[in-house]
C-alpha cells in the first residue's frame, strides 16, 4: 500500500494573530473550599459517631476525603458531598465488613490446621 503525502506550507501574514485565553478546568472557589471542608468534617462526625469498630474510623476518613476530592470537581461540590460520601461510605463498609469475614474465616482454618 504506497500513500501520498503532499506537505502543505502554511504562511500567515505579519497581522495575523490568534486570540488564546486559557480556560480554567474547574472555577475557582476561595471561600468554597473552607465550607467545602467544614461540611465534609460534620458529615465524618456523624458517621464516625455512627460506627461500631473503632478499626471502620479510617476507612471512613479516607471515604470522606475521596467524597470531597469529587465533589470538589463539581460545579456545586456541597450539593453533590453527602451523596457522594454516602455511596463512599457504603463501599467502604461493604469492603471492610468482607475483610473482617475474611480474617475471621482465616483464624478458624488456623486453629483448625493447629489442632490437626
Amino acid at each position: 500500500m504506497t500513500t501520498k503525502r503532499k506537505t502543505l506550507w502554511t504562511r500567515f501574514d505579519p497581522g495575523t494573530r490568534f486570540e488564546v485565553s486559557p480556560a480554567a478546568a474547574v472555577p475557582f472557589r476561595g471561600t468554597g473550599e473552607t465550607e467545602l471542608e467544614q461540611f465534609k468534617t460534620r458529615l465524618l462526625r456523624i458517621a464516625l459517631d455512627e460506627a461500631s469498630d473503632p478499626e471502620f474510623y479510617a476507612p471512613l476518613r479516607r471515604a470522606a476525603n475521596e467524597a470531597a476530592a469529587a465533589a470538589w470537581m463539581t460545579p456545586f461540590p456541597l450539593l453533590f458531598l453527602p451523596i457522594l460520601f454516602d455511596e463512599k461510605a457504603a463501599a467502604a463498609r461493604r469492603t471492610f465488613e468482607r475483610a473482617q469475614s475474611v480474617r475471621a474465616r482465616s483464624r478458624r482454618i488456623l486453629k483448625e490446621a493447629e489442632v490437626a
